[in-house]
This record gives C-alpha cells, sequence and structure tokens, in this order.
C-alpha cells in the first residue's frame, strides 16, 4: 500500500513540474530557450527507486506529454523511457553521494534525450537537420537543468532517499515495529 501511495504522489508530482514547465518557465527563459523538468525528475526516479518504476514512469509521462504536445505519439515516450533506464543504470555504476556526478548525470540525460528526439523527429517528420541552432539550443538547455540541479539538489537529495527506503530496501523486521 505504501508503495502504491508513492506512486500516486509520484504522479501529482509529474503533474505539478508539467504545470511548472509549460506556464511557469516560460517567463524564466534563457535566450528563449525553457529548462527540461521532466527529464531531471525521470533520471531521478530511475537513480532513486527501481529500473521497472524508471522506465514506467519514462513511458507514461513521455506519452502524456505526446498527448498534449506531441505531433508525433510515442518519440517522447521512447526517449523519457531511456532516460528511466539510464537512471537505473547510473545508480548501478556511479555514486548518489557526490553532487558533481549527479550534474553529470543531469548533463548525460540531457544531452541523449534531446539529441535523440531531435533525430527521430527529424527521421519521423522529414524535416532539415539544422545542427548549428540545435547545438546552441541543446546547450543551453543543458546549462538550466544543470543550475537547477544545483539549487534542487539538497530536495533531491533528501527526496531520493526517501523513494530509495520505500522502493529499494527490504524492510520486513521494521515493518511492524
Amino acid at each position: 500500500m505504501r508503495k502504491f501511495t508513492t506512486i500516486i504522489v509520484l504522479m501529482v508530482i509529474f503533474f505539478i513540474i508539467f504545470f511548472m514547465q509549460a506556464n511557469v518557465f516560460n517567463a524564466f527563459t534563457i535566450a528563449g530557450i525553457k529548462p527540461n523538468l521532466v527529464v531531471i525528475f525521470i533520471l531521478f526516479i530511475g537513480l532513486f527507486t527501481t529500473q521497472t518504476l524508471g522506465i514506467g514512469f519514462g513511458v507514461v509521462c513521455g506519452l502524456i506529454i505526446d498527448l498534449i504536445y506531441g505531433k508525433v505519439i510515442g518519440t517522447t515516450a521512447i526517449m523519457l523511457c531511456i532516460i528511466g533506464y539510464l537512471g537505473s543504470y547510473f545508480d548501478k555504476n556511479f555514486s548518489k553521494e557526490n553532487k558533481l556526478t549527479i550534474l553529470l548525470m543531469v548533463f548525460g540525460a540531457t544531452f541523449i534525450y534531446e539529441l535523440g528526439l531531435y533525430f527521430i523527429n527529424s527521421i519521423i517528420l522529414d524535416f532539415d537537420r539544422e545542427y548549428f541552432a540545435f547545438f546552441k539550443i541543446l546547450i543551453i538547455e543543458i546549462i538550466y537543468n544543470i543550475l537547477l540541479t544545483i539549487i534542487l539538489y539538497p530536495i533531491i537529495q533528501k527526496s531520493g532517499y526517501m523513494l530509495e527506503r520505500a522502493f529499494k530496501r527490504n524492510n520486513i523486521l521494521t515493518r511492524y515495529f
């Protein structure tokens, strides 16, 4: 029951983040570019929960975004699924204790997400690739995501460890006491 409640809370947090990204950060753009809070959120879920939950949240949140904004249904879901998997991969191979490691994870996740989404959409929608403009936008978005991660790091770390206790640790001995 505790896991189900936590999943509901995570979905509510996703909708809050989605609302903030769509509305609040319109006023806080850098060169007209907004951060991608959803990538940070799915990476965070992959890092601190299970691989299945990271991938599942990536797919569900991606489908929601695609249904609202996407020209092609499924592209965002595929890329967020990869970010959820990447989060669980990072969890197994790197430390979450170091802020620099987390920042590098956010850098890598944002880079992979945006690059993959750009190329998948360019193939499906058949538009010309403009590499210079794309990489300019990508660099600004990565910097923005890293800055937000630096600011939100204490919240990310504290809530992440709460999630980790709920999903990864076997609390059989402490459950009834």
